[in-house]
């Protein structure tokens, strides 16, 4: 699979996806200037991945997002709660 290719199978950003192979996280070969990836390597990653650690790295995919605070707090509101316990002894 090229870099592209995984990218949409992961569901991900190109330069996500690509700084987690240079990183050694995500299992893949660079063969000169071009990402190779085996698609059975990349579902055995995911198997092998603790959950929270997943989480966590989708998490950080959507930290420059303009919009997750406005989407934090509609959630909130549709709770009925606000997001911080303000004057809370706990």
């Amino acid at each position: 699979m090229t870099l592209e290719e995984v990218a949409a199978y992961l569901r991900l950003p190109t330069e996500t996806v690509l700084r987690q192979a240079i990183q050694g996280k995500l299992p893949g070969r660079k063969i000169e200037d071009t990402w190779r990836f085996l698609q059975t390597a990349i579902n055995d990653w995911l198997r092998s991945q603790d959950n929270r650690t997943i989480l966590l790295q989708q998490a950080g995919t959507f930290s420059d997002d303009e919009s997750l605070a406005e989407l934090r707090a509609s959630i909130y509101q549709a709770r009925g709660r606000a997001e911080s316990a303000q004057g809370s002894d706990t």
